[in-house]
């Protein structure tokens, strides 16, 4: 099978897809965490309680509201290998945790899979919809569609004064959690970008990385999530994040801007020197790869480097991790064959477009 073919079947279709501020919001998220009544939180279910739940899910899912959604495929993950768990973490589709502690654990998967809903996590399910671009909005109204069409066959577990209980106390309220990925490169060159996060910080937000709470953020990326869940109504929740968001995109694009009037040959040779080293090394190891492809997309939405997709993070970023490696060459890898497999991948990612560097 060919990279491309490849690509067009195991990448997402909402990868491949283009939306609005894309240039620097990669995609928006809401996931919604939701309990059944009277059956204990997933931490204390034994398998009898684990199995109601997904059987009570399986029978939701195959209701006429929620069929009106399109068509749901729920797994459970002790049925998928330990690799086919790990590339639905790397698509961002289950948790580490789910992933980890399987037992227990299902997922359904809405066909496009915008729409992904965890069973068994921390709580009994993770409504989860992904849109790619700055879409929190639409992202919160389809998950709210979901949660809607789910209730009319499941009962929540709900308290008058404190809202939707959720196994950890900082979901309790509308058990909703927010966020964008970000894409912030000129403010991260430029030195800006810890003042901002604190001032994010302050607005009762959070940062974090590529993968959540306790990931690293590497490759200039950052996910920005609401922090609060209780005492606020959902649209003020999406609105705040919104504002803040948008206030972020207009200070990477000064940022941009500034860097290439202050020095623009150094961000070309940065930009070109990220390229060069991705079209002809013969060893990239996760951590360097992501930030040469950070520099590489910067240098595309500065119209440096023409030619080469700007989708060309979103879909390296997924199929450089270690499970998609091991996925597209059908074998077991060590860490050093993945860095090898992976300079390839991506040379082989760049000769599918026809590239021009400008200078």
């Amino acid at each position: 099978m060919s990279l491309g073919e490849f690509l067009q079947r195991a990448t997402s279709p909402w990868m491949r897809e283009g939306g609005p501020q894309d240039d620097i919001v990669l995609t928006s998220r809401v996931r919604i965490a939701r309990n059944l009544e009277g059956i204990p939180f997933p931490q204390l279910e034994t398998d009898s309680h684990a199995n109601q739940v997904i059987e009570r899910v399986a029978k939701a899912l195959n209701s006429p509201a929620v069929r009106k959604l399109g068509d749901f495929e729920l797994v459970r993950c002790s049925d998928l290998s330990a690799l086919d768990r790990a590339v639905l973490v790397e698509k961002h589709l289950i948790s580490r945790d789910l992933a980890e502690e399987a037992r227990h654990g299902a997922v359904a998967l809405r066909q496009d899979e915008v729409i992904s809903i965890m069973v068994n996590e921390e709580d009994h399910l993770r409504i989860q919809c992904i849109l790619p671009g700055m879409r929190v909005d639409e992202a919160w109204r389809l998950a709210n569609t979901v949660d809607d069409a789910l209730e009319s066959e499941l009962t929540w577990a709900f308290h008058e004064r404190l809202g939707y209980l959720t196994a950890c106390p900082t979901n309790v309220g509308t058990g909703i959690r927010a966020s964008v990925m970000m894409h912030l490169p000129g403010l991260v060159i430029s030195g800006q970008i810890n003042r901002l996060l604190s001032a994010v910080s302050q607005v009762g937000l959070t940062v974090r990385g590529l993968y959540g709470e306790g990931s690293e953020a590497a490759g200039n990326l950052f996910q920005v999530s609401n922090q609060v869940t209780l005492g606020e109504s959902e649209q003020e929740i999406i609105q705040n994040l919104t504002g803040v968001v948008l206030q972020l995109i207009d200070h990477e694009r000064a940022a941009r801007k500034a860097l290439l009037q202050a020095n623009r040959e150094a961000l070309e040779d940065r930009v070109c020197r990220s390229f060069g080293i991705l079209a002809y090394a013969r060893r990239m190891d996760s951590k360097e790869t992501l930030q040469r492809l950070s520099d590489v997309r910067l240098g595309i939405d500065l119209g440096i480097i023409k030619g080469v997709s700007s989708r060309i993070l979103q879909e390296l970023l997924v199929m450089t991790q270690p499970a998609f490696l091991q996925k597209y060459f059908g074998q077991e890898l060590s860490p050093g064959e993945r860095d090898v497999r992976r300079a390839a991948l991506i040379r082989e990612r760049l000769r599918l477009d026809d590239t021009e560097v400008h200078g």
